[in-house]
């Protein structure tokens, strides 16, 4: 601990910020995990909010435990590595068994089935794709 066990103002606030900035990123993907329409467009924001909030909310843990113990803490950097690598391979797992299934079911929705098969290029493919369709919560645009 410092002298007066206090943190210094600069520190607290740098804290704050960083830990707000990493709670604003989680819950920006935690909004788009509601608002995304299939499981495809849905398994991506959860995966930027846990990568990019963790880091922001492990540098302002970093920060507040170097500054109030007088040493660097960066045993905390393990969990960020942790996570951050763990996460895009859960999400790249979950998408290929997520697509592995829904190609055996005959799925048409499946994203680039039809390039996959080799009936269409994938140009013809994003022009033939459907917009999405409102969902119950959705304003109707004006």
């Amino acid at each position: 601990m410092n002298a007066a066990g206090h943190l210094p103002a600069w520190a607290a606030l740098l804290t704050a910020l960083f830990v707000l900035l990493g709670a604003a990123v989680t819950l920006i993907g935690a909004v788009g995990l509601l608002r995304l329409r299939n499981f495809y467009a849905r398994v991506h924001p959860p995966t930027l909010g846990t990568t990019l909030g963790v880091g922001s909310i492990m540098a302002g843990s970093i920060l507040y435990f170097s500054v109030l113990q007088t040493r660097p803490a960066v045993h905390e950097i393990l969990v960020a590595v942790f996570i951050t690598l763990t996460t895009p391979v859960t999400l790249m797992l979950l998408v290929r068994a997520a697509l592995y299934r829904d190609r055996i079911e005959g799925n048409k929705e499946v994203p680039g089935s039809e390039v996959a098969e080799g009936l269409m290029s994938f140009e013809e493919a994003i022009q033939e794709t459907p917009p999405l369709e409102p969902g119950p919560g959705d304003q109707p645009s004006r």
